[in-house]
């Protein structure tokens, strides 16, 4: 065994980092996570640092602050929104302008003609518009 890991039970109790158990150490991880990344240039063991903290911070956000997926209906309306598009726009992609209203008022359900040019007009994965249970 490498003698770096020979005893990683004495090294996480002189500090080294160890897994996130609580928003307490959740965030003294991210302000240490913060000044690596305002670094210039961060030597070697610096980024390595950045790295493990990041996948620390990214495990115990995940299991503890799940961002639920959105609906495509949610999704669709941001799109609009933030594009500064209007139903019209869209009727490409739905056939028509009753099938987008239809669908942003939740009486109808995306084909899958109508998830492939959407991911491809937004340039998005086509997961993004099928909702997952």
């Amino acid at each position: 065994m490498n003698t770096v890991l020979a005893d990683p039970a004495k090294m996480i109790a002189k500090g080294a980092p160890h897994v996130i158990h609580n928003d307490k150490e959740l965030e003294v991880y991210t302000n240490a996570l913060f000044q690596l990344t305002a670094l210039e240039d961060p030597s070697s063991a610096e980024v390595e640092a950045i790295e493990l903290l990041t996948l620390l911070v990214e495990r115990y956000e995940q299991a503890h602050y799940a961002i639920p997926d959105a609906d495509a209906v949610s999704v669709v309306r941001f799109l609009i929104e933030q594009q500064g598009l209007t139903q019209r726009d869209l009727t490409p992609e739905f056939g028509s302008e009753s099938a987008v209203s239809m669908f942003l008022a939740g009486q109808r359900k995306l084909t899958i003609e109508q998830v492939r040019k959407l991911s491809s007009r937004f340039k998005l994965p086509a997961d993004v518009f099928i909702r997952r249970r």
